[in-house]
């Protein structure tokens, strides 16, 4: 992967994590009732520390659960004939409560529809928030997200990755051109 820019730095990404937390309190009124929920992978760290700055500001320690919604994709069978699964792991009763689902990047809506799927499976929320840290467009469902932490506007042929430090060893975000080697 040869990255074309830089679209966020780590102090970026931590500024986008600060208001979409703050934007998540000012919405639900507070934190009662609220759960967040990591989509696996990059949005399971993004969740902890949307978390950890909704503690910082409310003083209330938030429920955070693990999705993986590999099991879900309407592309499975594409995927690879043996998908890695990473594990739900999910130690609370979502009945009743406002859930906010994280990931990284919004694109096609297919990701988010198979968690809101697997979501379902699990129990009947009150509610479910979507909050993403990229949204780069070109959906293929009527889906959208309640908290963006940047829209970054892209062609079909770029990739957006968003690096975290639990993962990648470095918070940014970048975009590069798909390597066309890999497409069929």
């Amino acid at each position: 992967m040869v990255e074309k820019a830089e679209i966020m730095d780590e102090q970026a990404m931590q500024r986008a994590i600060t208001r979409i937390s703050h934007e998540i309190i000012e919405k639900n009124k507070g934190v009662e009732e609220l759960v967040l929920i990591g989509i696996q992978r990059r949005g399971v760290p993004l969740a902890q520390r949307i978390a950890s700055k909704i503690k910082e500001v409310e003083g209330t320690e938030i429920s955070v659960g693990i999705l993986d919604i590999t099991l879900y994709r309407d592309d499975l069978s594409l995927l690879s004939e043996h998908p890695v699964i990473n594990g739900t792991e999910i130690g609370f009763s979502i009945t009743g409560k406002k859930i906010v689902l994280v990931d990284d990047v919004l694109y096609t809506g297919r990701t988010v529809r198979a968690a809101i799927d697997a979501i379902m499976d699990l129990g009947r929320p009150k509610m479910i928030q979507l909050a993403i840290l990229i949204d780069r467009g070109h959906r293929e469902l009527p889906i959208r997200a309640d908290y963006v932490g940047k829209n970054v506007p892209t062609s079909k042929n770029e990739v957006v990755h968003v690096k975290v430090k639990e993962i990648d060893g470095v918070n940014k975000v970048v975009i590069s051109n798909q390597d066309q080697s890999n497409v069929e």
